[in-house]
């Protein structure tokens, strides 16, 4: 009788180790499989955030450069940026960028912005002039940042550097450099786009991306429909667009693709004066 109850006590605790030690194991297993799917999902929170990091990486070649053509327009930005937040009337924000100016040149005023004020802009070129209204109660902060780059002579003995003639018609000066990567060392935000359209004898800001605006500007020497509203407009031709028209007919060599490249009539801006609209 002894015997089988010692047989019996030794059958319970050997079920007894058994029982533990598969209880052990799927712990294991358990806590084995919980780590894998940590390790997964951190992987894939990793990979998403070099995902947007790689998307919304701005390269630092064509800062300023409009939609080239209708074959191939610019990279819409990869998620909308912040907006900027609301100023007091007569103020704008100017942002020092990583890239020095191009010409030595100050930010330009921050207070006291001009809301009402027209102007009349003529652009002195080597092909004679350009003149056109710019209106600073739509644009103050575009108004006030060119005001103030002409007033540096930042445009003086300057090239515009870009022609394009398929897609869109236009004419792109206001780098010194005359690679269509220059610019004032600052940004700034964009204005009047709602509803904003590029027909003949517009004069907007080039960009790279939302508030991206510098000094490149585009003059619209044929209605341009095709560009999205991405690009400020800040006035309107008056004079010289036969000049333009002149210059687009001559093509350009075509460096950036069909029909986009350096004029092949070479255009120089000798200076550029704003005044007060009489």
């Amino acid at each position: 009788m002894a015997s089988s109850k010692r047989e019996k006590e030794l059958a319970r605790q050997r079920a007894e180790r058994q029982a533990a030690r598969r209880s052990a194991a799927a712990a294991r297993r358990k806590r084995r499989t919980l780590v894998l799917a940590c390790a997964g999902a951190a992987a894939l929170v990793l990979a998403a955030l070099i995902s947007v990091g790689v998307a919304t990486r701005g390269g630092d070649q064509d800062t300023v450069v409009p939609a080239a053509q209708e074959s191939a327009p610019p990279s819409p930005a990869a998620s909308a940026s912040a907006a900027p937040a609301a100023l007091p009337p007569g103020s704008c924000a100017y942002d020092k960028g990583s890239a020095p100016a191009s010409k030595p040149v100050a930010l330009p005023l921050t207070t006291g912005v001009e809301l009402e004020e027209q102007y009349t802009v003529t652009l002195v070129t080597s092909r004679g002039e350009i003149a056109f209204d710019m209106d600073s109660a739509a644009t103050p902060c575009t108004s006030n940042s060119f005001r103030s780059l002409a007033t540096m002579a930042y445009f003086d003995d300057t090239p515009c550097h870009r022609l394009t003639t398929s897609g869109i018609s236009v004419l792109q000066c206001g780098d010194p450099t005359g690679t269509g990567n220059g610019g004032p060392g600052y940004s700034f935000a964009d204005e009047n786009l709602d509803g904003a359209r590029y027909p003949r004898g517009t004069v907007a800001m080039a960009n790279a991306g939302p508030g991206t605006n510098g000094s490149q500007f585009f003059l619209v020497y044929a209605d341009s429909t095709s560009l999205p509203p991405d690009y400020t407009p800040f006035g309107t031709i008056t004079k010289g667009l036969d000049i333009l028209e002149k210059v687009a007919a001559a093509g350009s060599d075509e460096s950036r693709g069909s029909g986009d490249g350096k004029p092949k009539l070479p255009v120089q801006l000798t200076t550029v004066r704003v005044m007060p609209k009489a």
